[in-house]
């Protein structure tokens, strides 16, 4: 069974840069191969920049796997043939998921349990890998209520998906101000 490592914060706290950091680290004690999985797509300059700074701080060694749907196959094709996976990141592949379904899908019951067996499919995928599979959250839970029902929408399924990761993973790091803490050793189990 495979290692899974989730790494959260809020956004540019640097939990991407920890959890390549760590992704590195684990990949050298083990002298193998990183695998990255990178979910976001680009529509703009701004995302441009970003899919810009998070290669050039990427060894070139690491291999890139482009998942913005298709996690999953991503993970389990990654984990047959690296040590360590990165995952980056959780809420941008939500993002996308969630902007596949109509507004009327989006509202039904059903829905939580839809996107909640999309992270299962995730899960499953880590633990299938030999290895170790590092994710890469934000905690989009912190700030005010958004105004509008998709962004509502949004926060609750990164809540539900975080919470779901987090009781399967083995660490849990918060990340602020560039600072990991493993929130694990910090929980109170009731």
């Amino acid at each position: 069974m495979g290692q899974m490592i989730l790494v959260t914060g809020g956004a540019r706290s640097g939990k991407s840069t920890f959890a390549e950091r760590y992704a590195a680290h684990c990949a050298a004690q083990r002298n193998t191969s990183v695998a990255y999985i990178a979910t976001s797509q680009v529509y703009d300059e701004e995302m441009r920049r970003r899919v810009r700074l998070h290669r050039s701080r990427r060894p070139a060694d690491w291999t890139t796997y482009e998942a913005p749907y298709e996690a999953a196959a991503a993970i389990r094709e990654a984990g047959a043939r690296h040590g360590v996976v990165l995952f980056d990141c959780i809420t941008m592949f939500l993002s996308n998921d969630i902007l596949r379904y109509s507004e009327e899908e989006q509202q039904a019951d059903a829905f939580a349990g839809r996107v909640l067996s999309r992270i299962d499919e995730l899960i499953c995928a880590a633990q299938a890998a030999d290895g170790t599979t590092v994710f890469v959250t934000n905690e989009v839970g912190t700030g005010i209520v958004p105004e509008n029902r998709l962004a509502r929408l949004y926060r609750d399924m990164a809540g539900l998906a975080n919470q779901r990761l987090a009781a399967h993973a083995d660490k849990v790091y918060l990340v602020t101000c560039g600072l990991a803490v493993d929130i694990q050793k910090l929980a109170e189990d009731i």
